[in-house]
């Protein structure tokens, strides 16, 4: 881990590179606009779309978010809300954020997301079965729901602050993404630590790995407690000096947050913006 720090270190030296106005606007179109409250309701979530509908008109030069992030019962209020064409419906799924669940219980699920209008659907690792090391049971799981979903995204949550150790993260991440995962994941951010730059790092090694043994290219999200411009940038820094320019887009990239986009607009427009 001590080599990983220390190249995280020499990206964090020149993080200013990562942090000009034209980076922090396309920073927005990066995120997964997320709401994953327990006091949740239609009336807020549809608040949310209207924000995410009007956002192109009052503030005409960014770009949209990426994709909204939601509870998978209200996959279906977003398919008949959500006006912006670019943007995607993603949902948490597979009994979140703990994945403590019966398969039969969390494929459903999954696949009733998608039924109801999700793009995207992002479910934890099985970290239960994964540290028994029932590898293969853990690898089933991943491959059952995948399947139900068919062509929808589906972003796997390695929990890092859970696994801690290098080899652990780099081994579910290989689980994963070897077993039909589009974009591994940090962290549900409910508990903590949520991601880390060390994380990432790992994280997006294994992906170029796999780039350099299929030509596939996995998404790399990293979610939980990214609020602040600086810790955007980061990430995104790691991603490019790790993956390159190719995976910096929102197809390949994503932050999961609820509070980062108010803070890219507070920092580039140079005032408190409480948008959304």
């Amino acid at each position: 881990m001590e080599n990983i720090k220390r190249e995280i270190s020499k990206i964090t030296d020149n993080i200013d590179n990562w942090l000009n106005k034209e980076a922090l606007r396309k920073y927005i179109g990066l995120i997964d606009l997320t709401s994953l409250n327990s006091a949740d309701t239609s009336s807020k979530i549809l608040g949310l779309v209207e924000k995410v509908n009007n956002f192109n008109i009052d503030f005409p030069k960014y770009p949209s978010v990426a994709a909204m992030c939601v509870y998978p019962n209200f996959a279906k209020l977003l398919k008949s809300s959500l006006k912006v064409k670019n943007v995607k419906i993603a949902v948490v799924a597979g009994a979140f954020p703990s994945s403590q669940s019966f398969k039969e219980i969390k494929t459903a699920e999954c696949r009733m997301a998608v039924e109801n209008g999700a793009d995207e659907v992002d479910i934890v690792l099985a970290l239960n079965k994964f540290l028994d090391k029932k590898y293969e049971e853990t690898k089933s799981e991943i491959r059952d729901i995948k399947a139900v979903i068919g062509d929808k995204h589906l972003k796997v949550i390695l929990e890092t602050g859970v696994l801690k150790e290098e080899h652990l993260i780099d081994y579910a991440a290989e689980i994963a993404i070897e077993s039909g995962a589009d974009f591994i994941k940090t962290s549900t951010g409910k508990i903590e630590p949520a991601a880390t730059p060390e994380a990432a790092y790992i994280m997006c090694k294994r992906i170029k790995a796999y780039y350099e043994k299929t030509g596939k290219r996995i998404g790399f999200k990293p979610a939980g407690g990214i609020s602040t411009p600086k810790e955007a940038a980061l990430y995104f820094a790691i991603v490019e000096n790790v993956l390159g320019d190719e995976w910096l887009t929102p197809q390949l990239f994503r932050f999961g947050a609820s509070r980062l986009a108010n803070n890219l607009l507070t920092e580039v427009e140079g005032k408190v913006i409480n948008y959304f």
